[in-house]
């Protein structure tokens, strides 16, 4: 009899195991989407969609060095973003024709307002829009493939000058009023740029507030970029 109890005891056991290793089975099969992983920065998670004007750039960089280091190669699938982690992958749709291109952050711009990202000569052509050269978009964030821990700070660049004097100028005029104030040199196909950049901060909502007393302190269009590490 004692025996007869042990197994019974041991099966019940056993059942209550296998009941509870299913539910838990159930639990995270059925759960909804994974948490986003933890190298991916905040603010910018798989599903960050973000809707504006795309461009282009082609034969007049095709061979310099992209933000990342790698040699832009305006044959391959490749894009640059201001603010966006550099190795974020992303989808990138036309809203006039709805195409679709996979793209991968490597590079930093468009360096001009309104405009959310620099599509190369291949991503452009796949989306048919170089002859107009810009186009209405929506961008989705789809994989992230950078380093961890190595986006940097965003920036607010309130101007671009060909001229250092004029960058010195305009350096001295925001330091009156902002502490972190700096001059940046960069050279580019079309010469040597000096852009003017303010701040050091985590968030894009406290860089756009500062960008936009700047415009009106200074009567300038900035922008807002990431400082690469």
């Amino acid at each position: 009899m004692e025996g007869r109890v042990t197994q019974l005891k041991r099966a019940t056991h056993s059942i209550l195991l296998l009941c509870l290793v299913l539910a838990l089975w159930g639990i995270a099969g059925c759960a909804g989407r994974p948490a986003p992983r933890g190298d991916y920065p905040p603010g910018y998670p798989i599903g960050y969609v973000e809707r504006g004007v795309a461009s282009w750039y082609g034969p007049g960089f095709h061979g310099n060095n992209t933000a990342n280091g790698e040699r832009y190669d305006m044959h391959q699938l490749t894009a640059a973003h201001r603010t966006l982690p550099l190795g974020c992958v992303a989808t990138v749709r036309s809203l006039s024709n709805g195409r679709r291109v996979t793209v991968r952050i490597n590079d930093r711009g468009p360096f001009a307002r309104n405009r959310i990202i620099d599509l190369s000569l291949a991503a452009a052509q796949a989306l048919g829009m170089t002859g107009q050269g810009t186009d209405q978009v929506e961008l989705r964030v789809i994989d992230y493939h950078g380093r961890p821990g190595s986006f940097g700070y965003l920036r607010v660049q309130v101007a671009s000058f060909a001229e250092p004097a004029n960058a010195q100028s305009l350096v001295g005029r925001l330091k009156r009023q902002y502490s972190d104030v700096r001059m940046v040199t960069v050279d580019l196909p079309s010469g040597r740029r000096y852009r003017v950049q303010v701040g050091q901060f985590m968030s894009e909502r406290q860089a756009e507030a500062v960008a936009e007393r700047l415009e009106s302190q200074f009567a300038v269009e900035s922008l807002v970029v990431r400082d690469d590490m």
